[in-house]
């Protein structure tokens, strides 16, 4: 039709070369709009192809047939394929099956022998820190999610405060000018001046066309990773020049039978107002400097540093369900099969980014910020913890997991905690407030390396069940994982939550494991001489009569004296 139309003469050749320049810029200047259709069509490009040629041959055959039971019957077994398709793959999600069995076959596993200490333990859980941060700034203003990131030496919660999406205009012209960097580690956050950095992006998660995150990125991405690439998760940190810059993570997928996601490196927006060049760039070939994970070596700031994509490191974790071999999660088996445990009340899901001390633990795993999953036995009956899996926060091309199970150590996962924290105060108003986000705590006590899982009591919305009350000094449990026990510990003073947790255990543990006495005070000098002080006051005094005594010892001499003249 096309070359007809071509040959009718010189108007209609002008107009075809019109129409197809047209569309190769429309192609080019709105890839960031079809793109998601690319990216289905490369998920599913086994699916669509098979899909594709049944059904053509399928039609063709059915033209052929010349009886009418002959299409009729050919119909029924197009219907039934596809509904084979749907059934299994969709319904029964074998698809999804398949892409994690690819993700496990593509991990680089590395089993470890012993746990690895926690540090810098934060306080509040993801959803107080939102709650708090939005608290805080006005109307037209929104907090991207938080997002816990190295800065210098200290673990911060780091959010862009932007326009809101309730306000259109605002989206369309104001840019980024704050950042909220927290610390994790203390229970009184404070969104104040100090901790609200005044710094300008012209590219932002809530801003619109252009200057959208999602947008510049994907219209800085070449053909091919047009075809292969994804924006996900974006942070806020300082770059190895100390400015502040907005890290995309990437999402690459791999594969051509299932394909599956895996981390794709890193976008790195600069900060700063962009001028007339900017804007012509951003339209035409995106902005941003992509960073490949080979290349993440030379980027000081972004090693040991949170830029993994959850979404990835939730199908690594759950891959591992496969550790019992290809046929082991099936219904009929789960002899070994393990789940994410998924926790109610739209509190945040695994994995909980942590910071774990790996010095002396036998693995070449470094110390810094980590995806932690605890990993459970596949239905809701069985709540013990079957593995720790520690992922590589920086996309490093490992994972670290622990075997709970074949060990037999018979520790309590995640999802039995809210239970036995509940258990233990039954006077507390628990339709008010839930335990939440129960995050490894690991420490050496009592002349051995322990389990516990720290818990945070927050109130929820009843109408909003995404609305969390972040108290300034929420309450805090350590659950041990062995014992069950619950300890309510002092938020305010975390250097004695060690010795809480002895205080109130240690006569089960010398009972059960025969361990000696620890944290034994020796007494200060100001203490000695304090007792001392006191002892010296605690003297009887007695009443000195000696003058008087000795006065009537002379006059009784005296008249002895006198009768024997």
């Amino acid at each position: 039709m096309i070359k007809k139309y071509w040959n009718k003469g010189g108007k209609q050749k002008a107009i075809t070369i019109f129409v197809v320049l047209l569309l190769l810029v429309l192609l080019f200047f709105f890839r960031d709009d079809y793109q998601p259709v690319l990216l289905f069509i490369r998920k599913y490009i086994f699916i669509i192809i098979i899909s594709l040629l049944v059904l053509i041959l399928g039609l063709r055959k059915f033209r052929k047939s010349e009886s009418v039971g002959g299409r009729l019957g050919m119909l029924a077994l197009l219907i039934i394929f596809f509904g084979i398709l749907y059934g299994v793959g969709w319904h029964l999600k074998m698809y999804d099956y398949m892409k994690t069995y690819n993700v496990f076959n593509s991990l680089n596993k590395v089993e470890i022998n012993e746990l690895p200490l926690t540090q810098n333990e934060r306080i509040q859980p993801l959803r107080n820190v939102f709650s708090m941060a939005n608290e805080s700034v006005g109307e037209t203003k929104d907090v991207s999610l938080p997002h816990l990131v190295r800065i210098g030496t200290e673990n911060k919660w780091t959010m862009a405060i932007q326009p809101s999406e309730k306000y259109v205009m605002q989206q369309m012209s104001d840019n980024t000018e704050e950042v909220f960097a927290v610390s994790s580690t203390t229970p009184f956050p404070r969104f104040s001046n100090e901790n609200r950095i005044p710094v300008t992006f012209s590219i932002g998660e809530s801003l619109k066309f252009s200057r959208n995150t999602y947008n510049a990125v994907v219209q800085r991405f070449n053909p091919w990773m047009l075809l292969n690439y994804e924006p996900s998760d974006t942070f806020y940190m300082k770059n190895d020049d100390g400015k502040w810059v907005e890290v995309v993570s990437l999402i690459k997928w791999k594969g051509f039978f299932f394909p599956y996601p895996s981390f794709g490196g890193v976008m790195i927006i600069d900060s700063g107002e962009h001028d007339m060049n900017d804007y012509l760039e951003r339209i035409t070939i995106g902005k941003g400097t992509f960073v490949s994970p080979d290349e993440i070596k030379n980027y000081p700031f972004l090693m040991k540093q949170n830029t993994l994509s959850e979404k990835v490191s939730q199908l690594e974790a759950e891959s591992l369900k496969f550790l019992g071999g290809f046929s082991d999660p099936l219904p009929w088996n789960m002899e070994t099969a393990v789940k994410i445990p998924m926790m109610p009340k739209d509190q945040n899901q695994q994995p909980y980014v942590t910071d774990f001390d790996f010095a002396g633990s036998n693995s070449d795993a470094y110390s810094g910020l980590y995806h932690w999953f605890g990993l459970e036995p596949v239905g809701n009956e069985r709540t013990s913890l079957s593995y720790s899996v520690f992922i590589p926060a920086d996309g490093t091309d490992k994972l670290y997991y622990y075997d709970h199970a074949t060990k037999k150590q018979g520790y309590a996962g995640v999802s039995a905690m809210p239970l036995k924290v509940k258990e233990s105060r039954k006077e507390y108003d628990w339709s008010a407030s839930t335990p939440v986000e129960f995050r490894p705590y690991i420490k050496e006590i009592a002349g051995r390396k322990r389990m516990f899982f720290l818990g945070t009591i927050s109130s929820i919305s009843s109408t909003d069940a995404q609305q969390f009350d972040g108290s300034a000094t929420p309450d805090l449990v350590l659950i041990d994982s062995e014992y069950r026990d619950v300890i309510w510990i002092d938020v305010k003073h975390p250097s004695t939550w060690d010795e809480e947790v002895y205080n109130q255990l240690n006569e089960a543990w010398r009972a059960s494991e025969g361990i000696g006495y620890y944290y034994k005070e020796v007494p200060k000098d100001e203490d000695i001489m304090e007792q001392q002080m006191d002892s010296l006051m605690s003297i009887p005094k007695i009443d000195d009569n000696t003058d008087t005594i000795d006065k009537l010892q002379r006059q009784i001499d005296s008249l002895k004296a006198a009768k024997g003249l």
